[in-house]
C-alpha cells in the first residue's frame, strides 16, 4: 500500500464536487487502501478521496487504534437522518496546523456501499459523527473553514479561495 500525498487548501480538486462511483473495481479497493495508509501515515481520523487528488465519492475512516485494520471505507455516503447539534474544534489534514470551531449534528444516520459493494447504514454520533459529515464534506468541495464559528485572522484568505 502507498501512501499518497494530501492536498492543501488552494487545489482546486478540494472545491469539486466528487463523482459517484458507479462500479467498484480494483483501482477503487487499491484507492482505499492506498486511503488509509495515507490517512494512518499522517495520524488522521478520516480521509476524502479528494484530499489526496481523486474526485470520487469515497472516504476513509480510522475506528480506534493505529492499526490499518480499523480502517472503514464509506463509498457513496449520504447523510440521511441528523439530530441535535454540538460545536467542537476541527483540523484537516488538508489545512495544516489550523483549527476552528464548527457547528455539526450530533447524532446522524448514513447510508453508503461498503467495499464489497454491500448497502450500508450506519448510525453515527458524537466524534464518528463529526468525523463522517466532516469527510462528506470534502466530497461536496467543502472545507472546515467555510463553517467555522469563530474566525481568526489566519482564516479570512482561506475562505476567499472558494
Amino acid at each position: 500500500m502507498a501512501v499518497l500525498n494530501i492536498r492543501e487548501i488552494g487545489d482546486p480538486v478540494l472545491r469539486t464536487r466528487a463523482k459517484d462511483v458507479v462500479k467498484i473495481t480494483d483501482k477503487t479497493l487499491r484507492l482505499i487502501d492506498n486511503m488509509c495508509s495515507t490517512m494512518i501515515e499522517n495520524e488522521g481520523i478520516g480521509l476524502a478521496a479528494p484530499q489526496v487528488g481523486v474526485s470520487q465519492r469515497v472516504i476513509v475512516l480510522r475506528e480506534g487504534g493505529e492499526d490499518e485494520n480499523n480502517c472503514r471505507a464509506l463509498i457513496n455516503p449520504k447523510i440521511v437522518e441528523q439530530k441535535g447539534k454540538k460545536t467542537a474544534e476541527e483540523g484537516c489534514l488538508s489545512i495544516p496546523d489550523r483549527r476552528g470551531l464548527v457547528a455539526r449534528a450530533k447524532k446522524i444516520t448514513v447510508k453508503a456501499l461498503n467495499k464489497k459493494g454491500e448497502k450500508i447504514s450506519i448510525q453515527a454520533e458524537e466524534m464518528l459523527a463529526r468525523v463522517i459529515q466532516h469527510e462528506i464534506d470534502h466530497l461536496n468541495g467543502v472545507l472546515f473553514v467555510d463553517k467555522l464559528i469563530e474566525m481568526e485572522d489566519q482564516f479570512d484568505n482561506l475562505t476567499k479561495t472558494r
